[in-house]
């Protein structure tokens, strides 16, 4: 089980370190531990049965020196403030440390949506939009999918922010359906992005990727296409993945002794990450308990469902033959985890440099829309590719250069772009 820390305090404490290592002002440090605007608001949706549901939805936008925020709506259960300021915060770094002109923002709603019927999630997608239109836009906050969001969502949340402002605004959010605006490579994106950096990673770390076996937390979209880049991409075994049950309303994880397929395992899991269990059991695969992925005997870990698993509690499960981590998920890690981790002396390719291919891949939608031209699938996975590729060595370099933490060179990179961005704009 995960530790009970605050997320934001997490994503704070990280930043101090980084903050610390550079020398930065305490002005600057101020600002960039805080979020520079919160939004907190109530959403009346009318429900199917005609009584009214009150919910409540964020918006985070923590920096915005480099570029419009830019963040995920989360549909979430347990969805606090403090986790959408931890979002929102890591969005900031993992748009600087990719290179891309955007800033840090973070959304969210206390829903399980799949509690929810197809027109109330509907109700209530437009009703987040009332409520915090005049505050976003393409120039200003582009919000994106996120857990418990789809593209759909995003298609009548940008119909709705349509409707308010009077002229067709495509790129007010990305990760829409291809046909709405959306951009081709987008669904894969970030679950690619995180194989481009595992790649990289094997070749450092003088890895055959097709001798390794990796365990993967999660089963929605990152840790999908993860699991996919896995065994088609680079030739590797994936032993297992693990998803939350929203019937039983708890995590299992599944394994096989010949190896998961992911592409029989997408085929029978739900838009929200739950493997239909009947199905697996009927393939031969084998439901454990919610952490047992981290004791598996594999080359490679991928946590890719939320934040603080690997902690003082589980990090000490990690198997023996683990070399390497690839942080598919946002945060998955805490500052106890962090030093096993190092003890380990195992490789970590921390989060918001892992999976930033689905930030990089909306930013190139963001730059179709502005065009109104549309690339093919092929040409955008490259470009994501060359972008991830390039923001690894970068990293690395770092790295190798001040003998730091991978997770601490990241954050030197990214910190130290945002701070100049506010220099240069006569912030600090």
């Amino acid at each position: 089980m995960a530790e009970a820390r605050n997320p934001f305090e997490q994503a704070q404490a990280q930043f101090d370190h980084g903050a610390e290592q550079l020398g930065l002002l305490d002005e600057v440090r101020t600002m960039l531990r805080w979020p520079l605007r919160e939004f907190r608001f109530q959403i009346p949706v009318r429900m199917d049965d005609g009584h009214t549901q009150v919910y409540f939805g964020f918006r985070v936008q923590h920096n915005d020196a480099r570029g419009p925020a830019k963040g995920g709506i989360r549909f979430h259960p347990n969805e606090t403030l403090d986790t959408v300021r931890a979002l929102a915060m890591w969005m900031t770094w993992k748009c600087a440390v990719a290179d891309i002109p955007l800033g840090g923002g973070k959304g969210g709603v206390i829903i399980n949506p799949a509690s929810l019927s197809v027109s109330e999630k509907e109700r209530l997608c437009r009703g987040w939009v009332d409520q915090i239109w005049k505050n976003i836009g393409p120039r200003m906050d582009v919000p994106a999918p996120d857990v418990g969001t789809t593209p759909q969502m995003m298609a009548w949340m940008m119909d709705e922010y349509t409707k308010l402002v009077g002229q067709y605004t495509p790129g007010v959010f990305t990760g829409k359906p291809v046909d709405m605006g959306g951009s081709l490579g987008r669904t894969e994106a970030t679950g690619f992005g995180v194989i481009y950096t595992v790649r990289e990673a094997m070749k450092h770390l003088g890895l055959d990727p097709r001798q390794c076996v990796a365990s993967i937390q999660g089963f929605g979209n990152v840790a999908q296409y993860a699991a996919i880049g896995f065994v088609d991409t680079l030739g590797g075994k994936v032993a297992c993945v693990s998803c939350y049950d929203l019937a039983d309303k708890k995590p299992y994880t599944y394994s096989h002794p010949d190896g998961i397929d992911p592409h029989f395992l997408q085929s029978i899991t739900d838009q929200y990450g739950t493997i239909d269990k009947v199905k697996a059991k009927a393939a031969g695969y084998v439901m454990e308990e919610e952490m047992a992925w981290i004791d598996k005997d594999v080359d490679v870990l991928i946590p890719s469902a939320l934040e603080g698993m690997v902690n003082k509690d589980t990090a000490p499960r990690i198997g023996p033959r683990v070399k390497l981590i690839a942080e598919g998920a946002n945060g998955p890690t805490t500052l106890e985890g962090d030093e096993i981790v190092k003890q380990r002396g195992i490789f970590l390719i921390p989060d918001f440099l892992c999976n930033a291919g689905g930030v990089t891949t909306s930013y190139f939608e963001s730059v179709q829309n502005d065009m109104n031209y549309y690339w093919s699938r092929d040409e955008v996975l490259q470009r994501l590719d060359q972008k991830m590729t390039k923001a690894f060595h970068d990293v690395l370099d770092m790295s190798l250069a001040h003998k730091v933490y991978m997770r601490d060179a990241a954050y030197l990179v990214a910190i130290d772009k945002v701070v100049k961005a506010m220099r240069l704009r006569g912030w600090v």
